[in-house]
């Protein structure tokens, strides 16, 4: 079964975006917020990133051979699912280091909870927005030292439209768990593109180019870096552009992103309903 372990997270009351915080990510697409998790919780987060990943590679080499799983190929690069678990590798021939788990909270318990934390939800509720919330998704991203690779400019929105009538309502939190900058591949976004909706996607041959955002469409130079200490969290609009720089540095950058909607409609891979706090 894909689970289970204890945790060790505490849920704390945290107070909502204020006015100030709201007219920026209505203007600009995101917010980010420091010192939300604390060093101790941020070593908690860092232990369970390694627990999964250690538990993923074991199922994606079929450890456990009465799961359903398939192995396959995008642009080159190795994808496993694991019943509704999907396990990306970091690119390259034969690398053993994964790139992205997702669902993750199906996955290691210190995740799940951490959907449930109130410094997350409180301020969901007005992105969102809903009194009551459910889970779309929610990815590891390892980003490890030296072999993580970026991300590609895209929009969420584009590749989450074909699953939700609600794109609009789908809005992301993203949890540092280790000091992000340039030099590890930090998360960076196109300043206001998600004002502009859902953009034209790429058509240059690869499989998956349709999810990545026409370079035309948008202007890098708007581009800003989110640059920050663990524990941070940034809040982002479903259709902002953003992507991430490669791991140049010998410091890993582990983060989670978590996708809220409102309460009552299936998570987006395993089609259950996740509703937070119940």
């Amino acid at each position: 079964a894909l689970a289970p372990m204890t945790h060790d997270l505490k849920i704390e009351q945290a107070p909502k975006l204020t006015a100030a915080e709201l007219v920026h990510y209505e203007e600009r697409g995101f917010v980010l917020r420091q010192d939300v998790f604390d060093s101790r919780e941020c070593a908690v987060f860092r232990s369970a990133a390694q627990r999964v990943e250690s538990k993923m590679l074991a199922l994606a080499d079929g450890a456990e051979h009465s799961m359903r799983y398939t192995d396959y190929r995008l642009d080159g690069n190795r994808f496993v699912d694991v019943e509704h678990v999907t396990v990306q590798f970091e690119h390259g021939a034969n690398v053993r280091q994964l790139r992205v788990v997702e669902p993750v909270n199906d996955v290691e318990p210190v995740f799940d909870h951490l959907i449930d934390d109130a410094r997350l939800c409180e301020p969901m509720k007005q992105l969102v927005p809903s009194d009551r919330l459910g889970l779309w998704t929610a990815k590891l991203n390892f980003k490890h030292s030296r072999v993580g690779s970026g991300f590609g400019w895209h929009q969420d929105a584009p590749y989450w439209i074909h699953d939700s009538d609600h794109v609009d309502r789908l809005p992301n939190v993203m949890v540092m768990f280790d000091d992000a900058a340039r030099s590890n591949g930090c998360f960076r976004v196109i300043d206001g593109s998600h004002k502009a909706g859902c953009l034209p996607g790429c058509s240059d041959g690869r499989q998956l180019a349709g999810f990545y955002t026409h370079p035309d469409a948008f202007d890098e130079d708007a581009q800003v870096l989110i640059e920050c200490p663990a524990g941070s969290v940034v809040f982002f609009d479903p259709h902002i552009v953003h992507g991430s720089g490669v791991n140049a540095s010998g410091l890993p950058r582990r983060a989670m992103i978590i996708t809220y909607q409102p309460s009552g409609f299936a998570t987006l891979k395993s089609g259950t309903i996740r509703n937070i706090g119940e």
